[in-house]
């Protein structure tokens, strides 16, 4: 492919990653598991499993930067085509119920965003669900069928919008005690430090991988390292970004 084709630049490739990797939802989430000990966690699991493991897709990416397979590819090279094989088709059966939630839960952010609550889903009937979740799912796959630019602007987007999203939500938490007068915080003991220290028991191991599943996906982006300028140097460039 020539260079003139390759569209996405670093900060493309960065923000494409930031929206497959994070999600508010997967803060509430552990947090309901875990309380304040979950900052703990949090710092955990980005030392040892997703700097390394960004750290990996940025130079596989970098190493067969031609490869439009992904992760397929990418074990197909260093390994077996049978293990590759393995690879790709344990990862197509793994998003069958990852991407069938995904309509649903835009019907949920929508039903906030114009109701002011989550209960749509809950008010009409499943066959309604069923249908609009069809119409959306068919809606990206046309989207996805436009082409790179299509990606580069919606992936642009959706990676900006998502990274302010997540700074309000730090900053607000932080001044909302300070905007409200006799505000009552509800989390007991914030400032004893034995409340962010976990409890490494049977309870606390079993919620690893919904931490795991939190940082997860950045390899969502490997097959469009061949369409990266100097995909060699902005891809790795853009996992580390």
């Amino acid at each position: 492919m020539a260079d003139t084709k390759k569209q996405l630049r670093w900060y493309n490739v960065a923000l494409i990653a930031f929206v497959s990797v994070w999600g508010l939802g997967n803060v509430f989430n552990n947090y309901a598991q875990q309380g304040l000990s979950v900052v703990t966690s949090w710092i955990l699991i980005m030392a040892i499993y997703f700097v390394p493991y960004a750290l990996i897709v940025g130079q596989l990416g970098s190493t067969f930067k031609d490869q439009a397979g992904g992760v397929s590819s990418w074990i197909k090279e260093t390994g077996t085509v049978r293990l590759a094989y393995y690879a790709a088709w344990t990862y197509w059966v793994v998003h069958i119920p990852y991407l069938a939630q995904k309509p649903q839960a835009i019907l949920i952010a929508l039903s906030w965003l114009f109701k002011g609550n989550g209960n749509f889903v809950n008010t009409v009937s499943s066959m309604t669900v069923s249908l609009i979740c069809l119409a959306l799912f068919l809606l990206f796959l046309w989207l996805s069928s436009r082409g790179l630019t299509t990606l580069n602007r919606i992936g642009s987007m959706a990676g900006t919008a998502m990274f302010l999203m997540s700074i309000l939500f730090i900053i607000l938490a932080v001044t909302a005690p300070l905007m409200v007068k006799g505000v009552h915080v509800a989390t007991p003991d914030m400032g004893d430090i034995h409340t962010y220290l976990p409890k490494f028991d049977l309870n606390y191991f079993t919620t690893i991988s919904m931490l795991v599943f939190a940082v997860g996906g950045a390899e969502k982006i490997s097959p469009y390292v061949n369409n990266t300028k100097h995909a060699a140097k902005e891809f790795p460039t853009g996992m580390l970004v």
